[in-house]
């Protein structure tokens, strides 16, 4: 049996259809030519997190260049129930990881200092720590071991939003200059404010 590891892992929830998008959104490059999904992945591997990318079966492209960005891909088959599921499926198999830090592939301004600093904050014993930016709370999320079951118990499309809600009082918030923590591309539209 394995021991804990005491260090988070970053889970890239990368499994959602994007059909707000019109389809193929992880993979459509931002103004340097590197797709959405990368400049997400490489944040966190800038922060110095191995990366547990969860993605759809079949959608090889992604897996691929994700596997490009030193990620570790693990293909969710049940990705079409709602991103619960896909955060359950990757906190599964980072099951020994010292705590879970939960961003989103649709979010590629996210700076690195931001997610080292949640890494940090779990790393001194927070439950769950967050960026706010002007307030509001951010992505990615983090989560100690003592919410493994809960995680691996995720269902539906809200992710871990009504964990967090539930343990407003464990949630340690760290105030960011980083608009990032709240930008996601979800349309076309939303290319434009991407630079």
């Amino acid at each position: 049996m394995s021991t804990p590891d005491k260090s988070p892992v970053a889970i890239l929830l990368a499994a959602g259809a994007g059909t707000r998008f019109g389809g193929g959104k992880l993979l459509h490059p931002l103004e340097d030519g590197a797709a959405i999904a990368a400049h997400a992945a490489r944040n966190l591997a800038a922060a110095g997190l191995p990366v547990t990318a969860v993605v759809r079966p079949g959608d090889f492209p992604l897996a691929e260049l994700l596997e490009q960005e030193g990620c570790y891909v693990a293909f969710c088959p049940d990705a079409d129930r709602g991103m619960g599921v896909s955060l359950a499926h990757g906190v599964t198999a980072a099951r020994d990881a010292g705590g879970w830090i939960v961003a989103l592939a649709d979010m590629p301004r996210i700076r690195p200092a931001t997610i080292t600093r949640v890494a940090q904050a779990l790393a001194a014993g927070a439950d769950i720590a967050a960026p706010a930016y002007q307030g509001d709370r951010g992505h990615p999320v983090g989560f100690s071991r003592r919410f493994l079951h809960e995680l691996q118990a995720m269902t539906g499309d809200s992710g871990a939003r009504a964990l967090v809600q539930r343990n407003q009082a464990l949630v340690r918030l760290i105030d960011t200059d980083d608009p990032g923590v709240l930008f996601d591309i979800d349309r076309r539209d939303d290319l434009a404010r991407c630079t």
